[in-house]
């Protein structure tokens, strides 16, 4: 027992964030890790006897802040590709990127905080994209029904008098 007390909370903490990582089930970012230890780390010290919670909670909001790797501008600089916030490389589209790191376009424009209009996918891409959806005819359906004049549907034909089946003997 006193051997147990005797050990460091931060190598406890550490143990214990080593522990969880090991876990196949638990899928972590590097954000997730470190918030993860700074936490263990004040539990344990709370557990002991300590008072760090005032000091995890001066914490978290500097880890709330986030420096993007690049400019705005230098990120849309480009037609053919967006330069990612997150890590500074070119995507052509940065939807599976953000998820990879755990955000949805929303999140990833509220970090950084990024007008609404902040697009997803680069320019040339879109338009590579609208052009072979318009060459297979995606969309062909609409666009006749709004270019056709509204006319009135055809009569239907009239229908023929049944004949009439003849006496049997």
């Amino acid at each position: 027992m006193s051997e147990q007390s005797s050990t460091d909370p931060v190598e406890l903490a550490s143990d214990l964030t080593i522990a969880w990582l090991s876990n196949p089930n638990n899928r972590a970012t590097m954000d997730d890790v470190s918030t993860f230890l700074r936490k263990m780390h004040a539990d344990v010290i709370e557990l002991s006897g300590g008072v760090a919670s005032a000091e995890v909670a001066s914490e978290e909001p500097a880890s709330e802040e986030f420096t993007p790797a690049v400019s705005v501008r230098k990120s849309l600089a480009s037609k053919d590709h967006i330069i990612s916030l997150i890590d500074g490389k070119p995507y052509r589209t940065l939807r599976r990127h953000l998820s990879t790191h755990g955000l949805t376009p929303e999140e990833y424009r509220a970090r950084y905080n990024l007008k609404a209009d902040y697009p997803m996918v680069a320019p040339t891409y879109s338009e590579q994209r609208r052009a072979m959806a318009h060459k297979i005819g995606l969309g062909a359906k609409g666009r006749a029904a709004r270019n056709a004049p509204a006319e009135a549907p055809a009569p239907k034909p009239a229908r023929k008098p049944r004949a009439k089946a003849a006496p049997t003997a």
